[in-house]
């Protein structure tokens, strides 16, 4: 079982763009890998449409995706022109992100991707949807693990994306429902003595029953 903070899998594979190995892949960029229980499955094409809205909001966050389906790499070539087709793509654009081959379950069974309880017309068991955001280093960073019944929801998996890379960077959590520009946590770990120095735009303390000074509250800072 893998842990926050460990480094990544690597695996070759077979995708739509030809074989690769994850990690050269990867590169310097943030990956997000996502899985599928099948091809022409109506939920999965909803997904991979929305990733395909999406993908300049990755793409500006240095964000590579890729998706994964345990069905073939021609299957998936020809799943792609529905899926284009469902987020208004023509025919002629080319697919924004590769999708990986993974007919005998290997990686999904390697990363713990399967769901037992949706079998295939084989027996087999399907992908489930699972997510997992890597870090430039190749440190695993965030996972969500949904049945094959349930969509996802990427708007989601963009702002986690977000808190990540601004916590990597600032001296802040990102509280419940946070979106980018609202205020942020000052982390516990932070000395009151030097608030003024690493907040220059200011903390505010709210007062708690407890009368402990642990929520402290300030701007969302700007990070390069």
């Amino acid at each position: 079982m893998m842990l926050l903070g460990d480094k990544f899998p690597n695996f070759t594979a077979n995708s739509t763009e030809g074989e690769l190995d994850f990690h050269q892949w990867l590169g310097d960029s943030w990956g997000i890998l996502f899985s599928h229980p099948s091809d022409f499955t109506p939920v999965c094409t909803t997904e991979l449409a929305r990733v395909i809205a999406l993908h300049p909001e990755f793409a500006k966050r240095n964000v590579k995706v890729i998706g994964l389906s345990c069905d073939s790499i021609a299957s998936h070539v020809e799943w792609c022109k529905d899926i284009k087709c469902y987020a208004g793509l023509n025919d002629e654009e080319k697919f924004p992100y590769p999708i990986i081959e993974d007919h005998d379950r290997s990686i999904a069974m390697k990363l713990g991707m399967v769901d037992k309880d949706e079998l295939d017309t084989a027996g087999m068991p399907l992908t489930a949807r699972c997510v997992f955001i890597v870090d430039p280093n190749k440190k695993f960073r965030l996972s969500f693990l949904y049945p094959a019944t349930t969509g996802r929801n990427f708007d989601e998996i963009l702002r986690v994306v977000d808190s990540l890379q601004l916590t990597d960077k600032a001296k802040v959590a990102t509280p419940v429902d946070w979106k980018v520009g609202d205020d942020c946590m000052v982390l516990p770990t932070v000395p009151e003595d030097q608030l003024n120095n690493v907040f220059p735009q200011g903390v505010t303390i709210v007062p708690l029953p407890s009368g402990k000074n642990y929520l402290r509250k300030t701007a969302c800072p700007i990070v390069q």
